[in-house]
C-alpha cells in the first residue's frame, strides 16, 4: 500500500510539467514515485534538475544507469531496480551489461572499478580505503568524474529513500532483486 498520495501533476508549473514529460516520454509512463515526489514541487524540481545536470556531465548515460542499478540491487529495492532497468533498456544497454550492473560489475574495466567505488561508498558510508581514489585515477577517472560518481550516488539515494517512505505501487515491468550486497 502506498505510503504517500499521488499528487495532481496537472497543477504543476510549466518547467515541472516539462521535466515530467521527459520522464514519461523516456519510460512510456510517468512513474508513481514521480507523482509522489510532486507533492513537493520544489523537491521534484530539485531532483529532476540534478538528473538533467548530471546528464550533461562527463559520465555517460550507461554509467549513470549502472550506478542506479547497482544501488537498487545493493538495497534489494525492486521498485527502483524495475525503473532503472526499464531506463537502461530504453537507452540501449545490453542485457549482459544490465545483468553485470545488477552484480555491481561491468565488462568495461573502467566502469567496473567505478561500480566497485560506488559499492564501497554505499556500503561503508564513505569510509574508503586510501588507495580508492588513486586507483580510480589510474583507471582513467578525472577528478570531475569522481565527483560525478559521488553525485550520482546521492541522486540515486534520494530516490531510494523516497521509495522506502512513499512505497509506490509498481507501474513498470517487475524486476526482482537477486544480488543484494553486504558490507565486507
Amino acid at each position: 500500500m502506498p505510503g504517500m498520495q499521488l499528487a495532481d501533476t496537472s497543477k504543476l508549473s510549466g518547467k515541472q510539467q516539462e521535466m515530467l514529460a521527459k520522464i514519461e516520454k523516456t519510460l512510456g509512463v510517468l512513474p508513481n514515485i514521480m507523482k509522489q515526489m510532486a507533492n513537493s514541487p520544489a523537491a521534484l524540481e530539485g531532483f529532476l534538475s540534478m538528473r538533467e545536470a548530471l546528464a550533461q556531465g562527463a559520465l555517460d548515460e550507461h554509467m549513470r544507469l549502472r550506478i542506479g542499478i547497482t544501488i537498487a540491487e545493493i538495497y534489494s529495492n525492486e521498485y527502483m531496480l524495475s525503473t532503472r532497468v526499464a531506463m537502461a533498456r530504453k537507452a540501449g544497454m545490453s542485457e549482459e551489461e544490465i545483468q553485470l550492473a545488477r552484480q555491481q560489475s561491468s565488462k568495461d574495466a573502467k566502469a567496473d572499478l567505478g561500480l566497485s567505488f560506488v559499492r564501497t561508498m554505499v556500503l561503508r558510508h564513505s569510509e574508503i580505503d586510501a588507495s580508492d581514489v588513486p586507483n580510480l585515477k589510474a583507471a582513467g577517472y578525472t577528478d570531475g568524474e569522481i565527483v560525478e560518481l559521488i553525485a550520482n550516488i546521492t541522486w540515486n539515494l534520494n530516490a531510494y529513500y523516497l521509495i522506502q517512505i512513499a512505497k509506490p505501487e509498481a507501474d513498470l515491468p517487475r524486476v526482482p532483486t537477486a544480488f543484494p550486497a553486504s558490507a565486507q
